[in-house]
This record gives structure tokens, sequence and C-alpha cells, in this order.
């Protein structure tokens, strides 16, 4: 393990100057360590103990070697054009190469105002930041491609939103922060089109060069992005804000705010109270996803060729592979999630049923699938898709013991319901912030029985009043 100040640090999205401003976080009074991720800083590599950190993980301190950076972006909120947006509230604070030569960024989220802030105060509210430090986690133990969190700082700094509430701090970490409104902003400038694609294929798609790299990137991009689009189907997720400039250009999910895991299926769940059209809704993510790779095809034209018209062409037959990527991806976790050992004819049919009775009799979506792979489990089951059900595992001929550890290895037992990190924040909120620790605990071990913390695997009871989350959350 090294200090801050022995770590080896990069810069190669820092010498973009085009990209970023140079700013330097607001100081924030009176921080205290509400959590911190030993587990990520151990990989990488970064010593847990040293007592710096709280100084430089609240914005008080700069990571000793680089000067924070602040990155400019477009996007379409809503559908809607903004043309310049950027990190209103995050700065850059560390570009890291770990041990094993992997580049991880460094970002600070809720520390204060920048030259994007468009008016706003730059800050993150304690209540949203523990909602993002523990999914963000859950996702990445789930098997989800996502930001990571390091440290989530709290201090007693007031902050309004529709209440007044206290100000914190969580320090997030990927790969990259580049977003598809990057290259949406910089989409009239080839020049800095071009740098910008050139490091990101340099940093992160090294496997691709040549005279046709552009293309292939962008195949790439759309292709994880499917895949990402059809393993938060699988796993009941909704983001909630999936406007352009909160789509990784590596396929990660990122900027978590009003997001959910439902509890009772439905196709048109809306997680975002702010969302007064349902546009985001559970069953338009797939679209909304396509759309979004759409923008960002849009955006790069230039880059595919000289010619517009020749450059649309290109993005015209790389947008087709969206629809392909997905359908495959999506029908491989479901029929895995059923506990099927291959994809065979009918099988996506038999999927829609399942997922038609889980929303005719109201049932929860992630303890239904985990129930699958309990033989006794017919709770609220039509007998005529049972039937099917068991024809269709019988023709794998799959020992049974088998088929149910596989079963159980995709189907999460453990999802941050919204009710269990709503008892973790009233708790914080009164200074308790041991129900962090122990959802994190959990929540890195989704697949596993534990027993002794059955309850947290429960839907919320009846009685619970409705948890609504917005843009602020």
């Amino acid at each position: 393990m090294n200090n801050v100040d022995e770590i080896r640090l990069d810069s190669r999205f820092a010498e973009l100057k085009s990209c970023h401003t140079r700013t330097d976080p607001d100081p924030l009074p009176e921080p205290e360590m509400a959590h911190f991720n030993v587990p990520l800083a151990k990989e990488m590599g970064i010593d847990p103990e040293q007592e710096i950190l709280l100084e430089i993980l609240s914005g008080n301190r700069p990571w000793p070697g680089y000067a924070p950076i602040s990155s400019v972006y477009a996007g379409h909120q809503f559908g809607s054009w903004v043309s310049r947006l950027g990190d209103g509230r995050a700065h850059m604070i560390a570009e890291i190469v770990r041990a094993d030569g992997k580049r991880v960024e460094l970002q600070l989220k809720g520390s204060g105002r920048t030259p994007y802030s468009r008016g706003a105060d730059g800050r993150a509210v304690l209540r949203s930041s523990i909602r993002e430090y523990l999914c963000s986690e859950a996702m990445h133990a789930l098997g989800v491609p996502t930001t990571r969190c390091l440290s989530l700082v709290s201090s007693p700094l007031p902050v309004a939103r529709e209440r007044m509430e206290t100000a914190a701090i969580v320090c997030r970490v990927s790969p990259s922060f580049v977003r598809f409104g990057h290259f949406e902003y910089f989409s009239g400038d080839r020049e800095v089109l071009g740098a910008l694609a050139d490091h990101v294929i340099s940093a992160h798609f090294p496997h691709l060069e040549g005279p046709e790299k552009y293309a292939s990137w962008l195949s790439e991009v759309v292709e994880r992005t499917a895949k990402l689009m059809a393993k938060w189907q699988s796993m009941g997720f909704c983001h909630g804000v999936m406007n352009t400039d909160n789509f990784s250009i590596l396929g990660l999910t990122i900027d978590y705010g009003p997001f959910g895991f439902m509890d009772v299926f439905r196709q048109h769940h809306v997680c975002n109270h702010s969302d007064y059209e349902g546009r985001y809704a559970y069953g338009a993510q797939p679209d909304i996803g396509l759309w979004n790779v759409s923008c960002l095809l849009q955006a790069t034209y230039s880059l595919l060729s000289e010619n517009d018209e020749e450059g649309a062409q290109m993005a015209s037959e790389i947008y087709k592979g969206y629809v392909s990527a997905f359908s495959r991806e999506a029908l491989r976790l479901w029929t895995g999630k059923l506990g099927f050992a291959e994809v065979r004819e009918g099988d996506a049919a038999l999927v829609g049923r399942f997922l038609t009775l889980l929303q005719n009799k109201r049932l929860d979506f992630t303890k239904s699938f985990r129930n699958l792979a309990r033989p006794e489990w017919v709770e609220g089951m039509d007998e005529t898709w049972l039937s099917d059900y068991r024809a269709r595992t019988a023709a794998e001929a799959m020992e049974e013991c088998l088929r149910i550890s596989k079963m159980n290895s995709v189907n999460p037992k453990y999802v941050l319901r919204n009710h269990l990190a709503q008892g973790a924040i009233e708790k914080a909120e009164s200074g308790d912030y041991s129900e962090i620790g122990k959802l994190m605990q959990i929540l890195s071990r989704p697949y596993d029985e534990q027993p002794e913390n059955e309850r947290y695997a429960e839907p919320p009871s009846s009685d619970l009043p409705a948890i609504e989350v917005s843009c602020s959350s």
C-alpha cells in the first residue's frame, strides 16, 4: 500500500485542455468520513490509514501533484438539446495508474461551484450521496458495469433542496468520466473531437488501431451500451435520468440520481417523480439507449468521413448494430435467469409470459426470480406457464442442483431497495452511519443466502410510505 504522494499519476485527460477548466473545490467545513471503501482503496494501492485522505476527499486539499479540473460537455436532457452543461458540482482530483497498469480517475461529486454550475450551489446532500455511494458498489457486486465510490464524506454545512439538508461529497472512481455529451459538445470541431476520440481509444480501446479505428470504436461503444441496457432490464434497475450527458462512453452506469430497483414489477414503472411523461420508464430504457446512441453517432459523423453523406451512411450501419446486440444479450440474460443452459426457440415467449404474470399478479421482481430456483415455489404462478416452464427445463436434462446453483448466481437475493437506502439515510441524518456499513457488507455478496440478513431481502412492508425520488436525489 502506498501513501498518496507515492501513487503514480497520469495526466492524459488533463492534457486535453479544451475539454475542461482548471478549478478548485470549495472547502467543506467540519468534514467527517461517514464511510470509506477500504477494499477499493487497497485495489488501487492506496493505504487506507492515511489521515490526509479526509482532507483530500473532502476537497480541502489537492492530491499531491495533480491540479483539480472540471469538464465541459453538452447533452439532450429529457429529449431537449442543451448546448453547454458540464461538471457543475464535480472536480477531477487525480488520474491514477494502478500497479497492474490500469488507470482510474477520481472525481469528487458535491465539491462546490465550477464554471459549469449554471447558478447552482455545486453541492450534493447527504441523502443523495448515500444513495450513490451504496448503489454504485451494489451494482459492481451484481456484475453490472458501473462507476464506483471510494468515500463518503459528510458535513454539517446546510444545503437547500426540497427541504434544508446537510452537505456530503462522494469520491467517484472510474476508468473514465467521458460521456456521450462530450462528443456532442465538440461535434462542430473536428480537431478537438478527434483528439478526444484518440484519447478514449488510446486509453480504453487500445486494441482498436488503424484506418477504420473510429468506426470500430463507435461500433464497440454501441454494443457496450446495448449490453448495459440489457443488464439493467434483467436486474429490474431503473436509471431515472437517461440523458445523453449521463451516458458513459465506456458503457458504464453513471450518475446515480433518482434510480431504483423495482419492487412490484411493472413495465411502465417510473422511478423519478420529476419524469412526468415517463420518458425514462423501465420498459422504455432500451429504446432510450438506442436514441442516445443515435445522438452520439450524429455528433461523430466527421470522424467517420470527411464527406458528410458518407459519414452519415457509415453511422447508420453502426446504429443498426444496437438492436441485434441488445436482443442477443437480453435473451441470453433472461434465459439464464430462468435456468436454461442455452437459448432455444420459444424461450423469448416464455420469458415474456413470466413477466406478464409478475405484472398482472403484482409480484416482486427480485424475489420472484430468486424463488424460481426453489422447486416447491408456486406462489402466484399460473399452472399453464409452470407446466411449460418445467417441460422446458426438463428438455435440457441438467442436474437440478446445478440448475439451482446457476440460477442463484444470476438472480440476486439482495439489491438496494429504496426502503433499505432510506433506512440508512434516516440513521445517518441523526449521526449514525452504521447502517451504511451494514448495507455495504450485505450488498457486496448479493447472490449469497446470508440467513442472518434475511430481512434485507424482503420487499417493503405495505405500511411503509411510498418513497419518491427526484433529480435532487
